[in-house]
């Protein structure tokens, strides 16, 4: 019989840490997809942040490395310029790019690294209990939100990828999600893009990946993924929002 699926070999058989319906499964998956498709296993370095995927390298089957919270894209910034032959990508949640690390990833992207950041989104703090992210969406409830994040205290929620796509520096950015099969497909498609740039020598690239916290939206697997698709999305737009190839 022909194996015509398997398991990527850039990402280990391990068990998960994650908890039921988390994405980052999925997402991992998509990456480790994408660096076998390209063969640059033995040069690709991923940097994890702290947050719920703070323990990527238990699940990669390549080079990864801690950054201090927020800092990932200076870290990639030092790895990229030291090591120009390397290919380097950030991995972060909302907290950690959006929140303590905000300053970090405007300056990298506007300085135009070459770097890929790989931004998953799911619109609360998971590792530290469920608090307010600056991506959690007007009404929703957090534990630090119990009655719905309001606009009138809160403010609204940021919308990264739209900031982000004003930089001349930037030249790839995309808002995807992995709540059914052709957006998944969609995903991957992106995550292999700005891997690809990169390799190119094409300059900074950025794909946010809107994903369910099943556990700290109190919901279902399923009615997470719902979630998204029935208002997430209306908050955070999927689609490409820049790409310098499209001039072509």
């Amino acid at each position: 019989m022909t194996k015509v699926f398997t398991r990527p070999y850039s990402l280990k058989d391990v068990e998960t840490h994650y908890c039921g319906g988390c994405g980052h499964g999925i997402v991992h998956r998509l990456i480790a997809d994408a660096v076998d498709e390209l063969g640059i296993r033995e040069r690709v370095v991923g940097i994890a942040p702290v947050g719920c995927a703070v323990l990527a390298y238990d699940y990669f089957n390549f080079d990864v490395c801690e950054a201090a919270h927020g800092r990932a894209p200076a870290v990639a910034t030092g790895m990229k310029r030291a090591r120009p032959d390397l290919i380097i990508f950030a991995y972060q949640g909302d907290g950690d790019l959006a929140a303590i690390g905000m300053a970090e990833i405007i300056h990298a992207a506007n300085r135009g690294e070459n770097i890929s950041v790989f931004f998953v989104n799911n619109a609360v703090y998971g590792m530290t209990g469920g608090q307010m992210a600056p991506t959690t969406m007007i009404g929703q409830k957090t534990e630090t939100t119990p009655r719905g994040r309001l606009m009138e205290q809160e403010g609204s929620p940021i919308r990264v990828s739209e900031l982000l796509a004003q930089f001349d520096g930037v030249k790839f950015v995309e808002r995807c999600t992995i709540t059914k099969p052709k957006n998944v497909n969609r995903t991957k498609a992106a995550i292999t893009h700005a891997l690809r740039m990169q390799i190119e020598g094409k300059g900074f690239g950025f794909v946010e990946i809107l994903s369910p916290c099943p556990t700290y939206w109190g919901l279902q697997p399923r009615v997470a993924m719902k979630m998204i698709e029935e208002r997430m999305i209306e908050v955070f737009p999927l689609g490409q929002l820049k790409d310098i190839e499209e001039k072509k």
